[in-house]
C-alpha cells in the first residue's frame, strides 16, 4: 500500500528510534496530525510553539538525542525563530519540521505563508525546503544526523502541504543518508596531541577550562585530572561536566564566576580549553584574559579555534576521543599551584577597592566607590541561596537543575552542585527568558527517573507560563521554585550598579498571584513566606508526587555576587567576599 509523504514522515521518525515529538497543530501541518493518530510516537501537545521549541531542546540536552518539534506554516514556523536561535547558541541536536503552503502557492503571499528557510538560516546548522514527498524519509533521516554529529546543532526540515498529502511513487522509507560534503572530523591531529601532551606535564600551574563541549567526555576528563592534579574551572554549560563536589573543581568562571577562578584564569602558565568558545561573559576584558598562560584549545568545530582567543596549541575534534590520549604513565602533583588557589579563596583576595566604610549591621564593604553599598539584609526574610540550599539537601543526587535567565539563573549555578553531565539546563549563549518551564518538561519526560528542579522568576516564568497546562495535562512532575522578587532582577541589578538606581521599567508588582494561577491549572501550589516555611514547607512539597509549584517571596535587593563588570579583567571583582563556599569546604 503506498503511503503519503505524512505517513513516510511519521513511519522515518519512528524507525530512527524517535519517542517523542513536541508541537502544536495547524492547517499545513494536518496531515501529519492525521498520520500521528494511530502512531506509537509520544506527541506533547503543547500552548505555544516556542514553548514546543524549548520543550525539545530541554529534552535533547537531558537525553544527549535529537529533541523533534513540528509547527504549522506561517505564524507556527516563525514562533520558533527563538528556539531555534537559542539551541543554536547552546549546540543543542533538533529537529524542527514545519509545514509549508502548496508548492504552487509559494512565493504569492498565500495564506499563513512565511520563507521560514530564509528566516531561520542564520540560526539553524542546515536547513531543508521538501516539495516531492518520495525525499521525505532520506531527508529526515538526514536532518536528525546532521543535528546530532559533530557540533550538534538545530536542523529545519520544511515540507510543502502537497508533499505531505500525495502518496509516494515508490517505498523510499530505507532511504540511506548520503552527504557527500558533510565531513565529521572526530580524531585530533597526532603531532599536535603530543605538542599537548608534553606540554601539559611541563606545567607549572595548569587549569582547565570546561565548556559545553566537555559534558560527554566527563569520564575522560575526571581521569586527566586526577592523574595530573589539574584544577578545573567550567562555564554554565559545562557546569556537571566535571563534579560539583570534586576537590579541584573551582566552580565557574567569568561573570560571575568565582573569585578563586576567575584569579587562576589570570595565574595558570597552561590553560586547556575543552568545547568552550571564550564567550564575553566568560572572558571578561579579551587583552587582560589569562595573561601567563599557554593555551590547548580542544573544539569539534573549527571555526571556534582562534575566533576569540589565540590557541598556542589547536586541536580540532571530539573531546571524548582526544582526552584520553592526553594521558600519560607517570602521575603528576602540583601541591604549591593548588594551595595558592586555595589562597585565592582568603579574604585578602576578595575585597575590590574596599575605600568606603563597611555597613554597621552586615559588614559588607562598599565595593563600588560612588555606588552605595548594597542595603542590609532583612534578617527574617528567605534568600536564595537559604532556598536552594534546601532543594540541594533533599533531592541529593537525583536532581536535574533546569533555569531561566538572570538571577534565578546565576543563584542555581552557584548553589546548587551537579555531579553528572548534562543536568543543568539552561539558556547559556542567547539567554532566553521564558526557556525554564517549557525545557524542564521535555527534560522531566527524558529522564523520568529523575527530579527536575526548575528555578525561574517573576520575568520568566510568564513569558511562557502557558505551559503549565502541558505540565497539567500530562501529570509531568517537575517541582518549580519560583524566586519572586517582584522585579526583573538582573536588569534591576544592573541599574543599581551602573544606572544610579533609576529603576526604568523593571517592577513587576505582585500581579499575578501566583499559586492561585497555579490553582487555576490545576497544580498545587504553596507560598514560602518565613525561613521556617523554607525549613518545613519546601521539603514536603519537592517529596510530593506529582507537579509543584512553590512560590518564595525574597527581598527584591537581592543581588547576584561577585560580579566582573563589562570590560574588566576577571581578577577586578565586585563583592567577591560573597561568594559561595569552594567546593573543597562543603
Amino acid at each position: 500500500m503506498a503511503l503519503t509523504g505524512a505517513e513516510a514522515l511519521v513511519s522515518t521518525l519512528t524507525e530512527m528510534g524517535v519517542e517523542y515529538v513536541f508541537g502544536y497543530p495547524g492547517g499545513a501541518v494536518l496531515p501529519i496530525y492525521d498520520a500521528l493518530y494511530n502512531s506509537s510516537l509520544k506527541h506533547i501537545l503543547t500552548r505555544h510553539e516556542q514553548g514546543a521549541a524549548h520543550a525539545a531542546d530541554g529534552y535533547a540536552r537531558a537525553t544527549r538525542k535529537p529533541g523533534v518539534v513540528i509547527a504549522t506554516s506561517g505564524p507556527g514556523a516563525t514562533n520558533l525563530v527563538t528556539g531555534l536561535a537559542n539551541a543554536y547558541m547552546d549546540s543543542v541536536p533538533l529537529v524542527a519540521i514545519t509545514g509549508q503552503v502548496h508548492s504552487g502557492l509559494i512565493g504569492k503571499d498565500s495564506f499563513q505563508e512565511a520563507d521560514i528557510m530564509g528566516i531561520t538560516m542564520p540560526v539553524t546548522k542546515h536547513n531543508y525546503l521538501v516539495k516531492d514527498g518520495n525525499s521525505i524519509p532520506r531527508v529526515i533521516k538526514e536532518a536528525l544526523f546532521i543535528a546530532n554529529t559533530g557540533r550538534p546543532g538545530p536542523v529545519l526540515v520544511d515540507i510543502t502541504k502537497d508533499a505531505l498529502m500525495n502518496h509516494l511513487l515508490e517505498p523510499l522509507l530505507d532511504a540511506e543518508i548520503d552527504l557527500p560534503g558533510y565531513r565529521v572530523k572526530t580524531t585530533g591531529h597526532p603531532r599536535q596531541i603530543m605538542l599537548a601532551k608534553n606540554l601539559i606535564q611541563e606545567a607549572k600551574r595548569p587549569l582547565i577550562y570546561a565548556g559545553g563541549g566537555a559534558g560527554d567526555a566527563g569520564e575522560s576528563l575526571l581521569q586527566l585530572v586526577e592523574q595530573y592534579d589539574i584544577p578545573v574551572t567550567t562555564t554554565l554549560m559545562g557546569l556537571g561536566a566535571f563534579p560539583g563536589n570534586h576537590p579541584l573543581n573551582l566552580g565557574m568562571l567569568g561573570m560571575h564566576g568565582t573569585p578563586w577562578a576567575n584569579m587562576a584564569i589570570q595565574e595558570c602558565d597552561v590553560l586547556i580549553a575543552i568545547g568552550a568558545r571564550f564567550d564575553d561573559r566568560v572572558t571578561g576584558n579579551l587583552s587582560k584574559f589569562a595573561p601567563k598562560a599557554k593555551i590547548i584549545h580542544i573544539d569539534i568545530d573549527a571555526a571556534e579555534i582562534g575566533k576569540n582567543v589565540k590557541a598556542d596549541i589547536p586541536i580540532v575534534g571530539d573531546a571524548k576521543s582526544i582526552l584520553p590520549e592526553l594521558l600519560g604513565t607517570e602521575k603528576l602533583t602540583h601541591p604549591n599551584w593548588i594551595a595558592e588557589i586555595r589562597e585565592f579563596a582568603l579574604p585578602k583576595y576578595q575585597a575590590n577597592k574596599p575605600n568606603s566604610d563597611p555597613c554597621e549591621v552586615c559588614n559588607v564593604p562598599n565595593l563600588f566607590n560612588a555606588t552605595p553599598p548594597p542595603p542590609c539584609k532583612r534578617q527574617e526574610s528567605v534568600t536564595p541561596k537559604q532556598v536552594l540550599e534546601v532543594v540541594a539537601a533533599t533531592i541529593k543526587d537525583k536532581i536535574i537543575v533546569a533555569t531561566d535567565v538572570g538571577q534565578n539563573q546565576m543563584w542555581a549555578a552557584q548553589y546548587l552542585p551537579v555531579d553528572k553531565p548534562h543536568s543543568f539546563i539552561t539558556s547559556g549563549g542567547l539567554g532566553t527568558m521564558g526557556y525554564g518551564l517549557p525545557a524542564a518538561l521535555g527534560a522531566q519526560l527524558g529522564r523520568p527517573d529523575e527530579q527536575v528542579v526548575l528555578v525561574t522568576g517573576d520575568g520568566s516564568l510568564q513569558m511562557n507560563i502557558q505551559e503549565l497546562a502541558t505540565i497539567a495535562t500530562y501529570d509531568i512532575p517537575v517541582k518549580i521554585v519560583l524566586l519572586n522578587n517582584r522585579v526583573l532582577g538582573m536588569v534591576r541589578q544592573w541599574q543599581t550598579i551602573f544606572y544610579e538606581s533609576r529603576y526604568s521599567q523593571t517592577c513587576t508588582g505582585s500581579v499575578p498571584d501566583f499559586c492561585l494561577l497555579a490553582s487555576a491549572y490545576s497544580l498545587p501550589a504553596v507560598k514560602i513566606l518565613t525561613r521556617e516555611d523554607c525549613q518545613t514547607k519546601l521539603p514536603e512539597a519537592l517529596l510530593t508526587k506529582g507537579p509543584y509549584l512553590i512560590e518564595v517571596a525574597i527581598d527584591p535587593d537581592e543581588s547576584v555576587w561577585p560580579m566582573v563588570a563589562p570590560g574588566a579583567s576577571l581578577c577586578e571583582m565586585l563583592h567577591a567576599e560573597l561568594t559561595p563556599k569552594p567546593a573543597w569546604e562543603r
